[in-house]
């Protein structure tokens, strides 16, 4: 049994089960994620009996790196091996202190599927085959292994749930990573520094966001017609925009916090003034910031970018509307490691046209 991914409450029952103290329990519990401890044989505060024990027993099985891959821009791929031979991808950006940002900016971007299932047209990972959802351990691990690769120790991170895959069909596991990454006792990853990316689950928003800590919430719009949205998003025609909007409305948001509709931007697609002021109709009403995506080509792709000028005059609009809105600056698009890239694929065979 891989104790690796499990919870305080599920370590302190499984000690008392074996007729230990249930603070035993918590000790693992922070020496696994507080300290990062891989053998029990490093786990110093039980008394070496109990090590044993726990050794002849248990595992500490996490992920393992197969690769990695550097950008010039200092953004970092990790393709990682999970136990049963398959792989996902976990992106680490480095944003250096600015004039308009005193500090750096730390971001993980953490995968919750191997492949996925939604088959949006603008997205690498919705290429290749969907295969299964991935554990808490094999989320956690994913940030370990991206974090531990760092020159130097990170005092803050952001996470972003927006890697392979769709979040809200892994709800479970996902709630249980975010659970234990907020969790003082184990990584104290402040719930405003993580964003859980879905792209239309309409009927388990509610839930998640009942039973997540307070995260942020990231909607993928990237269309504003049913017939656009049908056709680069096919679960829009389950979720159609009506039903997505109606959710997200009714959202708790706590005070000072808004929802982040993603809106990815595909040349002559959906980048002209008229979606941008149907953008922003529909919006209207909800507490609500725009992140608008340049957009990212892979092998094969069939959209195009959006001009500058049709970039900016989109921006334009938005703001006259009085819309928070910024655009996402691309980083790792080198390396296939920018946002809509992830797919498994080596740069040094997958070239872009």
């Amino acid at each position: 049994m891989n104790l690796f991914g499990l919870e305080r409450a599920e370590l302190e029952r499984l000690m008392l089960e074996r007729g230990h103290p249930a603070f035993r329990g918590r000790q693992i519990y922070r020496a696994l994620y507080a300290r990062g401890a891989d053998s029990f044989e490093g786990m110093t505060d039980l008394a070496k009996p109990l090590r044993d024990e726990l050794a002849r027993d248990y595992a500490i099985e996490r992920p393992k790196v197969a690769s990695r891959h550097a950008s010039r821009d200092g953004t970092v791929k990790h393709l990682i091996e999970l136990a049963d031979g398959r792989n996902v991808e976990c992106v680490y950006i480095p944003e250096p202190a600015s004039a308009l940002r005193a500090t750096a900016r730390h971001t993980f971007c953490l995968s919750t599927q191997v492949g996925c299932p939604l088959k949006c047209t603008f997205c690498f990972s919705g290429t290749i085959r969907f295969e299964r959802n991935l554990t808490a351990g094999e989320i956690l691990g994913q940030f370990l292994l991206a974090r531990g690769a760092l020159a130097e120790s990170v005092p803050r991170a952001n996470i972003v749930f927006m890697g392979m895959g769709e979040p809200l069909l892994n709800s479970d596991e996902v709630l249980k990573a975010l659970r234990i990454l907020t969790d003082d006792e184990a990584f104290s990853v402040s719930p405003r520094r993580i964003t859980v990316s879905t792209a239309g689950m309409a009927a388990e928003l509610a839930r998640f966001a009942e039973k997540a800590p307070p995260v942020g919430i990231a909607v993928s719009l990237h269309a504003t017609t049913n017939e656009l949205r049908d056709r680069v998003m096919p679960i829009n025609r389950k979720h159609p925009l009506e039903e997505l909007l109606e959710a997200a409305r009714a959202l708790p948001i706590p005070k000072r916090r808004r929802i982040t509709f993603e809106y990815v931007l595909l040349g002559g697609e959906n980048d002209r003034e008229e979606d941008a002021r149907r953008l922003a109709s529909l919006l209207r009403g909800i507490k609500a910031k725009v992140n608008l995506i340049n957009y990212n080509p892979w092998p094969g792709t069939p959209h195009g970018r959006s001009s500058a000028r049709a970039t900016a005059r989109f921006l334009e609009i938005l703001a006259d509307a009085g819309l928070t809105a910024s655009l996402r600056r691309s980083r790792g698009d080198d390396v296939l490691a920018a946002c809509g890239q992830l797919a498994n694929q080596s740069p040094a065979v997958a070239s872009v046209t």
